[in-house]
């Protein structure tokens, strides 16, 4: 395992997703005990989640949540010596318009 993986989310506190910070951060931890994870309100609408200084997620460059089980096996892989890559996968965007 590699020492010190870093891992810092930038939420919008506006948007009500310090919920969201809290629960992946759990989700990294539980399957990464050597993973730090900062979570800090940022600008609005953001979602933005740095692995070792590298963009692997952007919210504002794809308007969605990114897929937690995706960003926990990312940040897992880099654990084991592999490279930061972006994350793809995507929550379902549930917005009914009436």
């Amino acid at each position: 395992m590699k020492d010190d993986i870093k891992v810092q989310i930038e939420y919008c506190g506006a948007c009500d997703y310090g919920g969201h910070c809290l629960a992946l951060a759990n989700a990294i931890k539980k399957s990464t005990t050597n993973a730090s994870v900062i979570c800090k309100k940022g600008r609005k609408g953001s979602f933005e989640i740095l692995l070792n200084d590298k963009l692997i997620y952007s919210k504002l460059q794809t308007m969605a949540l990114p897929d937690y089980e995706e960003v926990v096996n990312v940040v897992l892989d880099v654990s084991n010596g592999g490279e930061p890559r972006v994350i793809k996968g995507q929550q379902p965007i549930n917005c009914a318009i009436s």
